[in-house]
């Protein structure tokens, strides 16, 4: 038997021998066609070439998800069937029935009678325990979270509370040490001693010096205000303090300038009492804001009913509701800048410091700057890196929907700071400022303060409108004590470093980080500190543990602040 294969390769013939010694054809086998289709090959060929790798990435994205750690091929082609077909996955089918039913109960009231779990672990065992719906279990949910809501929301408003009283209350220690103080004027004749020395009074009044006028009833921080610019000055002997209190610390504060002289330098203690020109009659519209019964209830009653908590208030506007009723807002102290050219007609300049300010640098430059014929020497507080110190313009102090404000300001004027100021008296006298701060003060009162709510910046906007020189802010940095989010190395380099806000330096909720540019001026060997156990506040600064419960929620309380349209009281 033989076979043979024809040159085309598509038939093959079995032949066998026969008795005559040749072949014979037993079968022939055709193997193809005649004409083969190649181009249905290469078309065949090419769709495998472009369905392999898809098959290959499925596969292998099914192997590494291991979602049921499929070992054998039907696993795989479970997986990867509907992959292939372009079915959707039924835990997505899933998902998307239930947020239809989430839907369908955010509009409808929880039942009365339903128990809500007080836990996740609880939630999950009544599940298991008692065969819910898709629906019960959606409202379950809803009202666990709302539950949580409810209770977050609570949480933040005490926060809030607490942070407020705890900023408006005096501390014990400073308190301690105003009473000793006090005390030791009555007893202490070296205490009593007249501030300056009398051959140094024609020098209060000398236009050669650079003085600094300081306003507070604060002792503690007075002192840091004049040791600060004492230390920091290139020349402390040009240097003169006019340092006003109100009746009650008038003693403590000439005690303890008496106690502890920060020669060169010249500093000089006078009571509002003694100044001859703070009469009724000069200053009628604040003794009517002192004395008005309304204004003293908004300022000095329940400042937590005052505020008008809602369902729709927020922390940010709740925040800023109780700062804004503050008690010193009222203060004569407070105003007291306003008559300055009144309270110092003799002098030609002066700058003006608030006492939560550290001085870090020689100020004298201060007296060189050519104010171009303004009045106030002042740091824009529109434009900077920080945006919630630096991003105040007239709309985050006024009332626009009032129709006299709507009328006479424009809510995108750039704002200004109080805290470090360069007046010049001279053409301050020539104006009407005071006169137009008493006008609109009586407007405000008029209004019940609808036209703004806010300390004593908002009618020196007003006032000083167009009697303003912009200064560079590196004189003056803000917020240190709003956040603690403040550049370090732009508070190294600040003139004047300013702790407004709510975190004073002073106060347990001062932030530690910041506190010791503050501490690092404060005398803590002298004895009326030691006894007042204001050291003590040093001692957490070199540990650097937080001062209490209360400074840890500093922070939050700042962020819940942080609405640019809520005002900032400077």
């Amino acid at each position: 038997m033989q076979l043979h294969f024809s040159p085309s390769m598509r038939s093959i013939t079995i032949s066998s021998s026969n008795n005559n010694g040749g072949f014979g054809e037993l079968m022939k086998i055709k193997l193809a066609p005649r004409h083969f289709n190649y181009r249905r090959l290469f078309h065949t060929i090419l769709l495998l070439a472009f369905l392999l790798p898809f098959v290959f990435i499925l596969t292998a994205l099914v192997t590494l998800e291991g979602v049921n750690k499929c070992s054998s091929f039907d696993c795989l082609g479970r997986q990867l069937g509907p992959k292939l077909l372009g079915r959707t996955d039924d835990s997505k089918r899933l998902v998307k029935n239930f947020v239809k039913i989430l839907n369908q109960v955010n509009s409808e009231e929880l039942p009365s009678v339903m128990k809500l779990p007080e836990s996740y672990a609880h939630l999950v065992s009544e599940m298991k325990n008692n065969k819910y719906s898709a629906k019960e279990f959606a409202l379950m949910l809803k009202g666990m979270m709302e539950r949580s809501e409810r209770e977050i929301r609570e949480s933040k408003f005490a926060e809030l509370m607490n942070k407020h009283f705890a900023a408006s209350a005096v501390p014990k220690g400073i308190h301690c040490l105003s009473l000793r103080l006090t005390d030791e004027y009555s007893s202490n004749a070296h205490a009593r001693r007249q501030l300056p020395s009398p051959e140094l009074l024609p020098l209060l009044s000398e236009n050669l010096l650079h003085h600094f006028v300081l306003s507070t009833d604060n002792i503690l921080a007075a002192s840091v205000v004049v040791n600060s610019a004492v230390q920091s000055s290139l020349r402390p002997e040009k240097t003169v303090f006019h340092v006003i209190t109100d009746k009650k610390t008038y003693a403590g504060m000439h005690s303890w300038f008496a106690l502890n002289p920060v020669s060169p330098a010249i500093v000089e203690v006078r009571g509002i009492h003694q100044f001859d020109w703070l009469t009724r009659e000069n200053i009628p519209v604040l003794e009517a804001v002192e004395g008005h019964y309304g204004i003293r209830k908004y300022y000095h009653g329940n400042h937590v009913t005052g505020t008008n908590l809602s369902d729709t208030t927020t922390p940010q506007s709740f925040a800023s509701k109780l700062q804004a009723r503050s008690p010193k807002y009222i203060s004569l102290l407070n105003h007291i800048r306003i008559y300055l050219p009144e309270l110092f007609p003799n002098l030609h300049k002066v700058v003006f410091l608030d006492d939560d300010v550290v001085i870090q640098r020689d100020l004298s430059p201060l007296w060189d700057i050519d104010l171009k014929g303004k009045v106030n020497g002042a740091v824009e507080t529109c434009k900077g890196e920080d945006e919630w110190v630096m991003s105040k313009r007239f709309r985050n102090y006024f009332n626009f929907s009032h129709p006299l404000i709507a009328k006479n300001l424009n809510p995108d004027e750039c704002a200004w700071a109080y805290g470090m100021n360069i007046f010049d008296l001279h053409t301050w006298r020539k104006t009407n400022i005071r006169d137009t701060y008493h006008s609109w003060l009586k407007e405000n009162l008029k209004s019940k303060l609808t036209m703004w709510k806010l300390g004593t910046l908002p009618p020196a906007l007003i006032a000083f409108k167009g009697h303003v020189h912009p200064i560079d802010p590196s004189w003056h940095m803000l917020g240190l004590g709003y956040q603690n989010k403040s550049n370090i190395d732009k508070v190294k380099k600040a003139a004047v470093i300013h702790y407004n806000g709510q975190s004073k330096p002073w106060l347990e909720l001062g932030f530690d980080h910041l506190r010791p540019y503050w501490t690092k001026y404060v005398d803590y060997s002298n004895d009326f500190i030691k006894n007042c156990h204001i050291l003590e506040l040093a001692e957490f600064d070199q540990v650097g543990k937080p001062n209490s419960l209360v400074g840890n929620f500093v922070e939050m309380a700042t962020a819940a602040r942080h609405d640019k349209d809520e005002p900032s009281p400077c």
